[in-house]
């Protein structure tokens, strides 16, 4: 009888993703699709562009008063949009 090595199918896709390079760009599509389910409808309605570059990820808000909230509450969204991930994606927010 043989012995196999048997692996789920999540170790071996992770593994797989790993080897390739794509776990890190898969991981900041998750993060940028989280933010608005983080933040939530209202502040959604006024984002614009998102985009990760150098482990920051940078986020265009249309409405200037909303922009100085969320400056305010950087540490906590990157705390809240990491704990999402369930990994450290992103080491700061800056909104613009």
């Amino acid at each position: 009888m043989f012995k196999r090595k048997t692996q789920s199918l999540d170790d071996v896709l992770s593994q797989m993703l790993r080897e390739q390079g794509l776990e890190t760009p898969l991981r900041q599509k998750r993060l940028i699709d989280a933010w608005d389910k983080v933040t939530g409808p209202t502040v959604t309605r006024y984002t614009g562009e998102k985009f990760i570059k150098n482990q920051t990820l940078h986020v265009k808000i249309v409405s200037p008063a909303l922009r100085h909230d969320l400056t305010m509450m950087r540490t906590q969204l990157v705390k809240r949009l990491n704990e999402e991930i369930g990994a450290m994606v992103i080491a700061e927010v800056r909104i613009y």
